[in-house]
């Protein structure tokens, strides 16, 4: 297996200098997370100019690193006139000279989990990359588009944004044969206008789609893969749909939750499959479909893909179930604390009402929500509208933390009402003995209301057992 970056090609994708041959077999930009053999890259952030770790780099073992000057400290170096520059023209370079068939992912809910059951449904034919966690800027997407293997067959690409033109750089860079749009949602308000915009921001990806087949089009056009349960991208010629709508091209049939997951009939361009999901909530089936249609986009076996769904689970954060030591016995706590919207708590406070009667309608239903961030002027109303949802979902219990979720709070009837606290941290402190057995627990909010680390502390506290 040859490495992926000898010097000779750095120096041609970048234009730098860098001295006597070596070969790099990963790119990393964090000198934390840097392996032998790696390429640290010295990126100047507004905060912390990379520079000034190049030497920690190589006392873990970074094989080289990229500079914008030459350091005192020894080792490989390749010089570059600016490091974000060189990093864009690494990507492009290896894009160009990969014969991985790509996957663009976007979508305001979803993309991560969309691109995780990619990877596991693409597996099955060949050697799949997927994105590293949920590196899908304008700095992870070149570094992961940079570290695509040579001999790679799929490569799995997410891409996000909060303002419009980020998806229309990325697009043209990773240049996928086909483009995925879970969903459009009302996230990262405060910076559209309107969802309608949100639509047209996430409909950027279709401008880098590259021709999956040689031959003109129609069929040598990259290739939409759009929700049709929600009408956006209609105009868009070369397409497939999903979703419970009756005219979708991949529509589903029926979904049956039980503890563990899901049992889910689909029709995939007019073949009924059946297939299970080890992660619980109708949602889920729909982001299969998205991934099955793209394994059909492919040309690829899509029963040996449906059948591999069974090992998806959740990604840590994002809906995983978990059973957690309680007053009496164990209670189940859905760990959904990485990000937050309207429509994410929506289907979250769906999957907890799945649980609980998958679970033998035991206990209570209690969630603990946080600050949903970015949705601008309507973000107050949007906060205390939630008290409809949780009504009708029928919550024994609802923790409220940081300044924005006050707006449920006070929405809340009084009997719904656990407690409010100023942020994550204080509203831990006042969970003592609160859960009983047969408890079904949601945590939910956005990443910067910090409950990813309430929901690390409960699980410490609680003696985090085992996934469902």
């Amino acid at each position: 297996m040859s490495a992926l970056w000898p010097l000779a090609e750095l120096v041609k994708a970048t234009g730098g200098s860098g001295g006597e041959p070596w070969c790099a077999w990963r790119v990393e930009i964090d000198s934390r997370k840097v392996q032998p053999g790696d390429l640290f890259v010295a990126l100047k952030g507004e905060r912390v100019d990379g520079h000034e770790y190049v030497a920690q780099a190589f006392a873990a073992g970074a094989i080289g690193a990229m500079v914008e000057h030459k350091l005192d400290v020894g080792g490989n170096q390749l010089v570059v006139k600016n490091c974000y520059a060189a990093l864009d023209a690494l990507a492009k370079y290896n894009r160009a000279r990969s014969k991985a068939k790509v996957v663009g992912v976007t979508g305001s809910v979803g993309k991560t989990s969309t691109k995780e059951m990619l990877r596991l449904a693409l597996s099955v034919h060949g050697k799949t990359y997927a994105t590293s966690g949920n590196y899908n800027n304008h700095i992870g997407t070149p570094l992961n588009l940079a570290n695509l293997p040579l001999d790679a067959e799929f490569g799995v690409f997410e891409m996000g944004m909060n303002h419009a033109g980020e998806i229309s750089h990325l697009t043209k860079m990773v240049r996928p044969h086909i483009a995925i749009i879970s969903n459009v949602e009302a996230v990262h308000m405060e910076f559209f206008a309107s969802i309608d915009d949100i639509a047209k921001a996430k409909g950027e990806i279709f401008e880098g789609l590259e021709s999956l087949h040689p031959s003109p089009p129609p069929n040598g056009e990259g290739i939409a893969i759009i929700n049709a349960d929600q009408g956006y991208f209609a105009d868009v010629a070369n397409k497939l749909t999903f979703g419970a709508d009756a005219k979708a091209d991949c529509r589903l049939l029926e979904y049956k939750p039980t503890v563990s997951g899901c049992e889910v009939s689909a029709s995939i361009m007019g073949k009924k499959i059946d297939y299970l999901i080890a992660a619980t909530g109708r949602h889920w089936a729909i982001i299969s479909l998205s991934v099955l249609a793209c394994v059909y986009a492919l040309g690829l076996d899509v029963e040996k893909s449906a059948v591999a769904l069974a090992d998806f689970s959740e990604v840590e954060g994002r809906g995983r179930v978990v059973r957690i030591a309680a007053k009496g016995g164990a209670a189940l706590l859905i760990n959904d604390s990485y990000n937050a919207s309207p429509a994410s708590m929506r289907a979250a406070f769906t999957k907890t009402g799945v649980v609980w009667q998958a679970q033998g309608k035991k206990g209570r239903k209690i969630a603990l929500l946080g600050d949903m961030l970015e949705l601008g002027e309507t973000s107050a109303k949007m906060h205390s509208d939630l008290a409809v949802d949780l009504q009708a979902q029928g919550f024994d219990k609802i923790y409220c933390a940081g300044k924005l979720m006050k707006n449920l709070h006070g929405a809340l009837p009084e009997n719904m009402r656990g407690a409010h606290a100023a942020d994550a941290a204080s509203l831990f402190a006042l969970l003592g003995g609160v859960f009983e057995a047969g408890d079904v627990i949601l945590i939910k909010g956005s990443h910067g209301s910090k409950m990813y680390k309430l929901a690390g502390d409960l699980l410490e506290k609680e003696k985090f057992k085992d996934a469902v």
